[in-house]
């Protein structure tokens, strides 16, 4: 139900600059979108009071030979991702200050543009192969999750949001990009792609990828080229593998239900009695 309903209203996507966007994962979902398909900006919030300048600074840029100071600011985006579908963006820096007074009036706006579900984007450094498709942690509000696997820690503004908007009475969902820490800061398309395609199935809408893929299979390329000419890293890679690979295979296997495990333990003292 809550599916149909995901298909059926209009969603909002939200991913900000800084902490919470390793390799700029979570940010460039934003602005692929916007490129590929026609937006527009709709809303915006004035960033006085949100930000510290000297953490994050106004950029100067010459346009048509004038001098043009651009300040930090949340811009809101309607995108047409479909000819009946259009989907609501929005794009930021990690405000310094007031993040309650923020989400607040990110939530103001998201009512005013009718908006029912808030899909958060965030992408963090972790110990995973490159080599294996990225884990994409997905957690819909509600959702029965052990709560020994809940992250518990620090937070940026992401979490704060997805917590408010569930407060407010949006649906909440969060999505977790994990990136090979090995590998360094640059953008990361493998890791912009794996998010796209779990916004995808979440919509009900096939995404356009553009370039996506090209980007993401360069940049496995150039991170294998780094491995081999490395032996320390090639087999610290290798380990990552394998611990993937275990984790990926029990997975599989819990996910077989009772009678199927029950057959595997039937199969396996059935082995160990043939070695006695």
């Amino acid at each position: 139900m809550k599916e149909d309903a995901t298909q059926r209203g209009t969603v909002m996507i939200a991913a900000f600059e800084g902490w919470n966007d390793a390799c700029q994962a979570a940010t460039n979902v934003i602005r692929h979108l916007t490129a590929i398909y026609a937006s527009c900006e709709v809303r915006r919030i004035r960033c006085d009071g949100f930000y510290d300048y000297q953490q994050t600074r106004p950029i100067v840029c010459h346009a048509t030979g004038r001098r043009r100071i651009v300040w930090p600011q949340t811009a809101f985006y309607d995108i047409e991702v479909a000819p009946d579908r259009h989907v609501i963006a929005q794009l930021a820096p990690e405000p310094n200050y007031r993040w309650r007074e923020y989400c607040l009036e990110s939530l103001r706006i998201a009512d005013e543009l009718d908006v029912t579900h808030i899909v958060t984007l965030g992408s963090m450094f972790a110990d995973c192969p490159h080599t294996r498709p990225l884990p994409v942690d997905v957690d819909c509000e509600n959702a029965s999750v052990d709560p020994d696997q809940r992250y518990s820690g620090p937070v940026g503004i992401p979490t704060i949001l997805d917590d408010i908007a569930s407060q407010e009475g949006f649906d909440t969902t969060t999505m977790w990009a994990s990136i090979p820490q090995y590998l360094g800061d640059g953008d990361c398309p493998q890791a912009t792609l794996e998010l796209l395609d779990r916004i995808s199935e979440l919509l009900g809408v096939c995404l356009e990828t553009g370039d996506l893929p090209r980007k993401a299979d360069e940049w496995r390329s150039k991170a294998s080229m780094l491995a081999q000419r490395n032996d320390a890293l090639n087999e610290y890679v290798r380990h990552l593998e394998a611990k993937y690979d275990r984790h990926e295979k029990a997975r599989r296997e819990a996910s077989l239900g009772g009678p199927a495990c029950e057959q595997l333990v039937r199969e396996a003292e059935a082995f160990l009695k043939d070695l006695d």
